[in-house]
C-alpha cells in the first residue's frame, strides 16, 4: 500500500508494489530469526491449523452418509442397522464440530505469544528511530498524529500475523480440496461454477476494496488531525483560558471532527455496497449447486444425501470465503497503517555517528568552537564563523541581542545539529567524530523553561542518572535549595508534579532542573538563560544555586540579564552570529561597545520598573 502521503489516484500496480514492500518488511516479525521458541509455536499453531481443515473436510461425508442410511426402507431390523449408522455418523460430525473448535483454540493458544513479541518488538523498533531523529524533526512534528501512527501500526501486525497464517493460506488449501471433491462426485460443471464465483468473488471484493483503501488513508489523514487538534489545545489549555479561545479551539476541534466523521460515514456505506455484492455472488452459487443437486436427484444420479453434501460444503466454505473479504480489507488497511509506521522508521536520521566512533574522555573539560558556520535552512545562515575557547573550569557568558544565536551555541554542543563548517571541540577531541551519548553524558543543562514529566519529585530529580539512588536525590535536592518546598508537602519526594511540572512555580521548577543536573555530575555545565522567565527576587535566590552548582565545572552561560553573568570570568557578545565583543565586564563597559549599550539600556529599564513600583 502507499504511505498516506501519497496520492490517491496512483495506479493500481504501484500500489500493490508498495504493499509488497511493506509487507516484505513485515516478514521479519512473522519469522524472527533469533527466536527459535517462537518459531517452533508457528510451526504448531500451523499443525492444529491443518488439523483443523482435515476434520472440517471430512465433516460433510459423515453428514451425507447420515441423511443416506435414514433414507434405507426395509424391515425393522434394516431399520435399525440404519439408526445405528446414522447415530454413528452424526456423532462423529458432532464430534468433528468439537474437534475443529479444539484445534482452534489450540491454535490461538500457541500463536498468541508470536503476535504479542512480534507487536512488541515494531513498537521497540519504532520508539528507537524515534528517540533518535534529530530535533529537527521533533521540532516539527504532530505529536498527535505520530501516537496515533504508532498506535495503529502496531495493532496492524498482530492481524497481519493471525489472517496471514490462520486464514489466507487455510482457504486456498480449503478452496483446492473442495474442487477435488466435487470434481470427484459430481464432475466438472460444478466444479467450474464453483470457480467462477470464487473468481467473480474475489475480483469484486479487490475492486470495491481499492475503493474502500483511498477512502481509509482520508479518514487516517483527519483522524490524526482531529487528535493532533485536541492534544495541542489540551496542553495549552492555559494559553487557550488566556485569551478566552475555548470557543474557537471547540470550534477548530469541531471542523476536523466533522470532516473524519463525514469520511468515516462514506467509507461504512462503501461496506454495505461491498456487503451485498458478495452476498448476491455467494447466494448466486449456492442457488445454482442445489438446484443442479435436486436435478440430479431427480433424474436419480444423485440422493438426498448429496444435496446437504452440496449445501454443507458450501456453507463451509462461505464462511472463509465472507471472512476472506473481510481479511483482505484489513489486510489492505493494515499495509495503509503499517506503512505509515514504516516511514517514521525510514525517516533520516540527521545526525548519526561514524562507523566505529569512540567515546568521549574529559580529562580537561575546555569546550571550543573553532569558525563554525550553521543554519537551520540553507538559505538563512545563523553562525557566522564562529570561533571562541573556554577554558576548563572557567565561565563564559554569551550574550547579545535576541536573534543573535545564542540558543543555537547550545543545540550545536549537545550535537542536536551538526555545523555547515567549522569544528567543535571538547578536551581537543571534535564531537563529531565520538558518539553523541558520550558528548551528552558530558553535559548538564539549566534551560529556560524546565519542562518536567508527570510523574513524582523523585522520578524527575533522579532523571539525571540512570543509576541514582534515594541517597543522590536527597542530598540532590538539599544542595538545590528544594529540601523546604519538600519538607512542606505531605508526600514529600512522592508528590506528583503535573503535566509539564505545571503543579510547581516556576524557580521551584528550576530547583528540580539544577538537583537533575547535580545527580547527573557533569563536568560541563550550560545554563540557557535559566532565570530570565523568574521574578528578581526568586532569581537571586536561583543564581547563588547555579553559582554552586558552577563550582569546579566549565560553564556556559547563554543570558539576557547581563547583571546575571557579571561576574563571568569572560563574556563574548554575539550580533548576527558573529563574535562582536570579547572581555570582561569592566572591559566591555570601558570599550563602549554593544555590552555597553546594552548594560545602559538594562540598567535605565530597571530605574523605570522601580520608579513605577
Amino acid at each position: 500500500m502507499p504511505p498516506d502521503t501519497a496520492s490517491s489516484d496512483r495506479p493500481s500496480k504501484l500500489a500493490d508494489a508498495e504493499g509488497w514492500a511493506t509487507l516484505k518488511r513485515f516478514l521479519p516479525y512473522l519469522w524472527p530469526k533469533d527466536n527459535p521458541g517462537l518459531r517452533w509455536r508457528i510451526v504448531i499453531a500451523m499443525a492444529f491449523v491443518l488439523m483443523a481443515k482435515a476434520v472440517i473436510l471430512a465433516m460433510p461425508f459423515a453428514y451425507k452418509g447420515a441423511v443416506d442410511a435414514m433414507e434405507t426402507s426395509g424391515t425393522l431390523t434394516d431399520l435399525s442397522d440404519a439408526a445405528q449408522v446414522a447415530m454413528a455418523l452424526v456423532a462423529a460430525y458432532v464430534l468433528g464440530r468439537f474437534s475443529s473448535l479444539l484445534f482452534d483454540n489450540l491454535r490461538n493458544v500457541s500463536f498468541e505469544r508470536v503476535g504479542q513479541m512480534a507487536t512488541l518488538s515494531l513498537a521497540e523498533d519504532v520508539f528507537h528511530r524515534l528517540h533518535r531523529l534529530s530535533l529537527r524533526f521533533h521540532l516539527t512534528r504532530r505529536t498527535g498524529e505520530v501516537t496515533k501512527i504508532i498506535e495503529r501500526g502496531t495493532k496492524s501486525i498482530d492481524m497481519m500475523l493471525y489472517f496471514l497464517l490462520f486464514n489466507i493460506a487455510p482457504t486456498a488449501v480449503e478452496l483446492i480440496a473442495v474442487g477435488v471433491i466435487f470434481y470427484l462426485n459430481f464432475g466438472w460443471e460444478l466444479v467450474a461454477a464453483t470457480a467462477l464465483a470464487v473468481v467473480a468473488y474475489i475480483v469484486a471484493t479487490r475492486m470495491i476494496t481499492e475503493w474502500r483503501t483511498k477512502l481509509r488513508r482520508e479518514m487516517n489523514d483527519l483522524d490524526g488531525q482531529a487528535l493532533h487538534r485536541a492534544v495541542d489545545s489540551l496542553l495549552n489549555f492555559e494559553t487557550v483560558k488566556y485569551f478566552g479561545a475555548e470557543a474557537r479551539e471547540e470550534a477548530r476541534y469541531s471542523q476536523a471532527a466533522r470532516a473524519y466523521a463525514a469520511a468515516a460515514t462514506k467509507s461504512e456505506n462503501s461496506l454495505a455496497l461491498l456487503n451485498v455484492v458478495q452476498s448476491g455472488i455467494t447466494n448466486a452459487l449456492m442457488a445454482g449447486a442445489m438446484i443442479y443437486t435436486v436435478w440430479g436427484w431427480s433424474k436419480g444420479d444423485l440422493t438426498v444425501g448429496d444435496l446437504v453434501f452440496v449445501n454443507t460444503y458450501l456453507m463451509q466454505l462461505f464462511r472463509p470465503l465472507d471472512l476472506l473479504g473481510w481479511v483482505y480489507r484489513t489486510i489492505r488497511q493494515g499495509l495503509v497503517d503499517m506503512a505509515q509506521m514504516f516511514s517514521l522508521i525510514d525517516t533520516e536520521v540527521e545526525v548519526e555517528d561514524k562507523p566505529g566512533a569512540p567515546a568521549l574522555h574529559v580529562s580537561q573539560p575546555s569546550v571550543t568552537f573553532d569558525n563554525v558556520t550553521f543554519g537551520y535552512e540553507d538559505e538563512r545562515t545563523i553562525l557566522h564563523g564562529l570561533s571562541f575557547e573556554v577554558p576548563a573550569g572557567s565561565t563564559l557568558a554569551v550574550v547579545g541581542p535576541s536573534g543573535a544565536g545564542k540558543s543555537t551555541i547550545g543545540r550545536l554542543l549537545f550535537r542536536f545539529y551538526d555545523p555547515q563548517g567549522g569544528r567543535i571541540l571538547i578536551d581537543g577531541q571534535d564531537i563529531a567524530e565520538v558518539t553523541q551519548d558520550s558528548v551528552r553524558a558530558a553535559i548538564g543543562i539549566v534551560p529556560q523553561d524546565s519542562v518536567l514529566f508527570n510523574d513524582t519529585l523523585r522520578y524527575n530529580i533522579a532523571y539525571g542518572a540512570e543509576d541514582a539512588d534515594e541517597a543522590m536525590v536527597e542530598q540532590a535536592a538539599r544542595d538545590a535549595s528544594l529540601m523546604p518546598l519538600i519538607d512542606r508537602l505531605g508526600d514529600r519526594f512522592e508528590t506528583m508534579v503535573g503535566e509539564r511540572g505545571l503543579k510547581l512555580s516556576g524557580g521551584e521548577k528550576q530547583r528540580v532542573a539544577i538537583a537533575r543536573t547535580l545527580v547527573k555530575n557533569p563536568p560541563i555545565l550550560l545554563l540557557d538563560e535559566a532565570t530570565s522567565a523568574l521574578d528578581t527576587r526568586t532569581e537571586q535566590e536561583i543564581l547563588g544555586t547555579l553559582r554552586r552548582l558552577a563550582q569546579g565545572r566549565t560553564t556556559i552561560a547563554i543570558a539576557h540579564r547581563l547583571s546575571t553573568i557579571a561576574d563571568a570570568d569572560r563574556i563574548i557578545v554575539l550580533d548576527h552570529g558573529t563574535l562582536h565583543e570579547s572581555g570582561t565586564h569592566k572591559e566591555l563597559l570601558a570599550k563602549g561597545g554593544l555590552y555597553a549599550e546594552m548594560w545602559a539600556q538594562q540598567a535605565q529599564e530597571k530605574r523605570e520598573s522601580e520608579t513605577v513600583d
